[in-house]
C-alpha cells in the first residue's frame, strides 16, 4: 500500500481557499441583509388610491428602469435595492404624472415609504 503525503504548501493553500470562500459568503449574506425596500401608494389629490398607476424606478447609476403596476389599493413595492445607489421614482396614470422623488444613497433607512400623488383633474 502506498501512502501519499500532502505537501504543507498544498494544505496551506486549501486552508486559505476555504477561509476566503467563507468570508465571501458571509459578505454576500451581509450585503443581502443591507438591501433596501421602497414602497408606498399612488393617490390622487384627495388621497384616493389610483389602481393600475404605473410606478417607475430609475437606477441613477446604470440608468435602468424598473416598473410596478399599483394594485387595487394603489400600493406598490420595489425590493432588493442597492443601498449604494441613488434612485429616482415617479408614477404615471392616463397621461398624468406625479412629481419625481429622489432616494439618496446617503439615506440609511432600509425600509422607505414614498407616497406618490398624481393630479388626475
Amino acid at each position: 500500500m502506498r501512502t501519499t503525503r500532502i505537501a504543507p504548501s498544498v494544505v496551506l493553500l486549501l486552508t486559505i481557499m476555504a477561509v476566503s470562500a467563507a468570508t465571501v459568503q458571509a459578505q454576500s449574506e451581509r450585503d443581502r441583509s443591507q438591501l433596501r425596500t421602497v414602497h408606498g401608494s399612488v393617490m390622487d389629490h384627495s388621497d384616493n388610491p389610483i389602481p393600475n398607476g404605473v410606478v417607475y424606478l430609475l437606477n441613477k447609476k446604470t440608468h435602468t428602469v424598473r416598473t410596478y403596476i399599483a394594485d387595487s389599493q394603489g400600493h406598490y413595492q420595489f425590493s432588493g435595492l442597492d443601498p449604494n445607489v441613488d434612485f429616482e421614482i415617479h408614477a404615471e396614470y392616463k397621461h398624468h404624472k406625479s412629481s419625481r422623488r429622489t432616494i439618496s444613497s446617503f439615506d440609511d433607512r432600509r425600509d422607505i415609504e414614498i407616497n406618490l400623488t398624481i393630479a388626475t383633474d
